[in-house]
């Protein structure tokens, strides 16, 4: 773990001695820390620091994460593990869910939306890349059928009504291309549209950066992947097979499969010993999704711990040239659902090891003659493209692997991905007639341009919403005060007085609800999707309600009161349950779903939250009310017309509701580079240079909840609870 000095302001650390433990909720101790840091670079400048504060080293702060830690989100830890223990997958997924109740209720966090419910247009036929829910085999696009103009909205709704009808068969992608020519469409086999974020880094085992791994899936294969109708096909595999004890599971790879760098020129056969190299490289490297493994794999935890330095005792093994083994901690049903993920990448070790790669405690990323992973022409390449482009902020070029084992069935020989930071409304819908991309997703800047353009109506069709959960995270622990990077940028406005105040108001349960239960989401999705669509891609939850359902009948305790689920049952309806039974006015279940309507704002439970926390915090000095209000800093974009009319909205909505309680700053930021280091890039929670932020959010990995849940870990096993300050 990368240790750092820290400034923290003193009140602030008095504040957490003073509070911590009386706002009745669990504490616990952690009982696996992991030692690695968040995914990220390391800071490039100085930390903010506060004129007669003393610097708090690597383990105060590590002390005072896990204190306010133990404070927030103790109870939920406690329930959280005991599911994680559970051997029963349906009672299992039950005690999940209730984990996660205890988890809303904390109110360390706002769920917001999830991705896409917008207005759309397109020239892709839809779920001609599978549209399954975890994992990074969505944006494998070698399998997208394009044509050459907007398809219209009632051709996508045809053709969405009969993927229904074919799931499972394997004939969608054929009759879509007879649909498509019936109706004279032309497809095409080059695909244009648009990227936000250059790679981090161009090793996709060494990153946890969705902006990385959504550009790199495209240049390798994993054993299995997931096809247009969500049915698992073999892909660098061509079979597998589990041990009885559903502990060991072996995989055949393909004969002749190739390595090619960025050029097409062959540089070693693909074997099983790939697998091991990858797996070994992900675990030395760090990139922050290693816990993925922890507890799954035999021995994973313990080799990144560093207990185990022999990666042979690790349950990854080259059986023979074409066969890999996988050894399990105990059955995990959702194994194969993880194939899809980074983490299970090949890597060429003869190739690695001529870019000046080493393993184990050889490893050194800043090691001068280490250059794998630089960029595109430092990896090698076993899927469908290769990047034969790459031109910062402008563009990448990916161009057909004619060693693909599978390039005859490609859809798209090539792709250009083109660079845009949305800072001007209008392109992406001029980009999109003059076919320069092929999908715009439409604010309401756009909707307004297609309606004068009479293109509307013809085109426009509502887009899937999936399975990520962007959030507003609440800073419980605030120690940066200005961008990590940049001391001049995105300085807080705020008092010492005032600093110290946030502080203490954030370490109260009933403080943080009442600031989640006093904004109008819908009028702050409006302002991105229009007043129409608000409330169809709100979220309640942070795993899906739909998520998982239960195999079987499940009694689990509802506060101490044995509860039946019955079979069928699904996550969303136990999560409310609890919640219920706990007393906590959120609804995060409808009956069918945890999302499309508003089940966190709530003017009345917001001010009787208000209350409690008023009286609880005046008891110990701090005042809340009207005349003497906590002031929170919210980071916003002023090049975004959109980011800036969010944040008004919930800029209004929270001191409306609050009667002036609460007052907002919106911390300007010019750019969205010094934007994304405010509330995103960050690597560590005492770099969070926010007291709210909507800038960041989970997809899931695999298909069980855990993928989810195991972000809010203690000890730098969460990736997300950076976002809220600790860790």
């Amino acid at each position: 773990m990368t240790k750092r000095i820290l400034a923290l302001v003193l009140a602030l650390v008095m504040c957490v001695s003073v509070f911590a433990g009386c706002s009745g909720e669990t504490e616990t101790k952690s009982t696996e820390p992991k030692t690695t840091t968040p995914a990220g670079t390391e800071p490039a400048g100085t930390e903010a620091t506060t004129e007669g504060t003393e610097p708090v080293v690597e383990d105060d702060y590590d002390a005072i994460s896990t204190e306010i830690y133990n404070k927030v989100l103790g109870e939920f830890y406690t329930y959280y593990q005991a599911a994680k223990e559970e051997t029963n997958v349906a009672k299992r997924q039950a005690l999940m869910a209730i984990a996660e109740a205890k988890m809303l209720s904390a109110g360390i966090f706002l769920p917001t939306t999830s991705q896409g419910g917008n207005y759309a247009m397109t020239r892709v036929a839809p779920y001609t890349n599978t549209p399954v829910l975890w994992g990074n085999d969505t944006y494998r696009y070698h399998d997208r059928i394009v044509v050459t103009e907007p398809i219209e909205a009632a051709h996508i709704a045809e053709m969405k009504a009969k993927w229904g009808e074919l799931l499972g068969t394997g004939e969608y992608e054929a009759w879509v291309k007879e649909y498509l020519t019936e109706k004279g469409y032309e497809t095409k086999d080059h695909h244009n549209f648009y990227f936000d974020a250059d790679p981090e880094s161009w090793d996709v085992l060494a990153t946890s950066n969705a902006a990385d791994s959504e550009i790199l899936v495209n240049t390798y294969d994993g054993l299995y992947e997931y096809d247009m109708e969500n049915t698992l096909q073999p892909a660098l595999a061509e079979s597998y097979t589990v041990s009885e004890d559903g502990t060991v599971y072996t995989f055949k790879l393909r004969e002749g499969m190739k390595w090619v760098d960025n050029q097409g020129r062959e540089v070693a056969d693909v074997t099983a010993d790939d697998f091991v190299a990858g797996m070994q490289h992900m675990m030395d490297a760090m990139g922050g999704l290693e816990y993925l493994v922890e507890g799954v794999i035999v021995n994973a935890h313990e080799y990144i711990q560093g207990d185990v330095t022999d990666f042979a005792e690790v349950g990854v093994k080259a059986v023979d040239e074409l066969t890999v083994e996988y050894t399990l901690c105990q059955p995990t049903s959702y194994f194969m659902t993880m194939l899809g993920y980074g983490v299970f990448a090949p890597m060429s070790r003869s190739y690695y090891e001529s870019k000046g790669g080493k393993f184990g405690d050889e490893f050194v990323s800043d090691a001068e003659d280490y250059t794998y992973g630089k960029g595109p022409d430092s990896i090698a390449y076993c899927g469908p493209f290769v990047i034969t482009n790459f031109t910062s902020n402008n563009t990448i070029a990916f161009e057909t692997n004619e060693t693909y084992w599978n390039a005859e069935g490609n859809n798209l020989k090539s792709m250009t991905f083109l660079y845009t930071d949305g800072s001007d409304p209008q392109k992406p819908y001029n980009d999109f007639f003059d076919g320069v991309v092929d999908s715009m997703g439409m604010t309401v800047e756009r909707v307004t341009m297609a309606k004068d353009a009479g293109t509307f109506d013809t085109y426009a069709y509502v887009s899937e919403t999936d399975a990520t959960t962007y959030c507003g995270f609440f800073n419980v622990n605030r120690a940066a005060f200005a961008n990590f990077n940049n001391a001049e940028v995105g300085v807080s406005p705020k008092t010492e007085e005032e600093i110290a105040r946030t502080g203490a108001a954030m370490l109260n349960q009933h403080f943080r609800l009442a600031l989640a239960m006093s904004i109008d989401r819908g009028a702050y999705n409006a302002q991105s999707v229009g007043e129409d669509l608000k409330y169809n891609s709100l979220v309640n939850s942070y795993t899906p309600g739909t998520f998982v359902f239960l195999g079987e009948d499940v009694t689990v305790e509802i506060n101490g009161t044995e509860t039946t689920f019955p079979a069928g049952t699904q996550y969303g309806e136990i999560v409310q349950a609890q919640l219920d039974a706990d007393g906590v006015a959120l609804k995060v279940w409808n009956g069918t779903s945890s999302a499309g309507f508003d089940g966190w704002f709530n003017p009345e439970a917001c001010a009787a939250e208000l209350a409690i926390a008023a009286e609880e915090l005046a008891a110990e000095g701090v005042e809340i009310s009207a005349e003497n209000p906590i002031y929170l800093d919210i980071p916003v974009r002023t090049d975004s017309t959109t980011s800036m009319n969010q944040k008004q909205a919930m800029k209004q909505s929270i001191e409306a509701t609050t009667n002036g309680m609460i007052m907002v700053n919106l911390v300007e930021y010019a750019t969205r580079d010094n934007y994304l280091d405010a509330t995103y890039w960050y690597t560590a929670g005492n770099e969070a240079n926010f007291d709210l932020n909507d800038g960041s959010g989970w997809g899931p990995d695999y298909g069980d909840p855990q993928t989810y849940l195991d972000t809010m870990l203690p000890d730098y096993a969460g990736y997300m609870t950076k976002s809220l300050g600790i860790f």
